[in-house]
């Protein structure tokens, strides 16, 4: 008999997700095939999974030629473009929405990163995004910075689902979570429903281990290379920990009790970017109930072939957790600082691959408009989030 790893896997209350998407995923029915035969629940974007996706179809040349005749400025040309494929998205993934009661089949679109340290233009932008995509399992993704956070809260205020993205330290996801209860507050006092509000914090994982490993080496010694690969799966159960704190806290069950769903954790950038760590480890090590893991296709087929579904490798791991952190510190590793850096580079990156996008999208436009066709679309990117 073949094993159903990922559906174990989701027996164990951790949602799959899929980190991708392009139109040719959707023409060609795959996203419907991964819903229908290996469990995804779900599907998170970013600028760089758009701007791979338009570097290399030409599934996006009709509606790039009849934007190129309305005349449309590069800006909106990108928005009526991702948020098709979003709106296309959020309709294959309905079903999981409904079988879920709302909890899963979500599909995230995000923000326009440049706006990460302007609260009220990311606002006004989410609610832009959730008219345009007008579907109710929609997730408006808002970066984690701190001018980020208030604009989580006003978002959600409005009634709008939020994933909240970007978090790497233990501090800063302290702050999402405040944020989102305060949002969940507010949303009441306002006369949302807030059972149609949900929300995920997306912590990154693999990027951890990329910047700390990265010093350990340079640190060199046995002890401090002895600690490479430990950082990231310490970082996210210590997370867990937190969350586990706040959603058996007496604020949040006021809210639970009006009918809001917890704002899970979710497990972003899993694809390991060491070749020498098992393929699936931040999957096998970060299984725990009520959390999501958002993986590229890659990594849902390993799983599916090898992964080792084991109940709960998060919370009895919590002491081994503090125990590396120690170790990291005591080697010379100075984790605020990493957190920092991972902070200010995703940003980076993510401002990068919006401008790769406008600059793809700006050139095929041109290409539509002179009936030249495909010009090869926005420069490829680099992996996904």
């Amino acid at each position: 008999m073949t094993t159903d790893r990922l559906g174990e896997l989701s027996a164990a209350k951790v949602a799959v997700w899929l980190d991708d998407l392009s139109r040719v995923r959707l023409s060609s029915g795959g996203l419907d095939q991964l819903r229908r035969e290996k469990h995804v629940v779900g599907v998170t974007t970013n600028p760089t999974i758009f701007a791979k996706a338009l570097s290399d179809a030409d599934t996006y040349d009709g509606q790039l030629r009849d934007l190129a005749v309305r005349g449309v400025d590069v800006e909106e040309a990108v928005r009526m473009l991702t948020t098709y494929d979003v709106r296309w998205a959020c309709d294959v993934m309905r079903p999981a929405y409904d079988a879920s009661g709302g909890v899963d089949g979500r599909v995230s679109i995000e923000v326009d990163p440049r706006l990460a340290h302007e609260a009220e233009r990311t606002v006004a932008e989410a609610k832009a995004l959730w008219w345009l995509v007008d579907r109710p399992n929609l997730f408006i993704k808002i970066p984690a910075t701190e001018d980020g956070l208030p604009a989580i809260t006003a978002t959600l205020a409005e009634g709008i689902s939020v994933n909240v993205t970007l978090i790497f330290g233990l501090d800063r996801y302290s702050q999402v979570m405040e944020a989102f209860l305060a949002g969940l507050e507010q949303a009441r006092a306002n006369g949302h429903d807030l059972s149609t509000i949900a929300s995920v914090a997306s912590f990154f994982v693999s990027r951890v281990d990329t910047e700390v490993d990265k010093r350990l080496e340079k640190i060199g010694s046995d002890e401090a290379k002895a600690l490479r690969g430990k950082a990231a799966v310490a970082n996210a159960r210590l997370a867990y920990e937190r969350y586990s704190e706040v959603f058996g806290s007496d604020r949040w069950q006021a809210l639970a009790d009006a009918g809001a769903h917890p704002q899970r954790p979710l497990w972003a950038s899993t694809s390991t970017k060491n070749p020498d760590y098992r393929d699936v480890i931040y999957v096998e090590e970060l299984i725990a109930p009520g959390t999501v893991n958002t993986m590229p296709e890659a990594v849902i087929h390993a799983y599916a072939e090898h992964g080792e579904t084991r109940p709960d490798t998060v919370t009895d791991a919590y002491d081994d957790a503090r125990q590396a952190f120690e170790r990291l510190a005591a080697v010379g590793v100075d984790m605020a600082d990493v957190i920092e850096t991972l902070e200010r580079e995703g940003v980076e990156k993510f401002e990068a691959s919006w401008q790769e996008l406008l600059d793809g999208v700006r050139k095929s436009l041109v290409a539509a408009a002179q009936g030249t066709g495909h010009p090869g679309g926005a420069a490829q990117a680099g992996g996904s989030a």
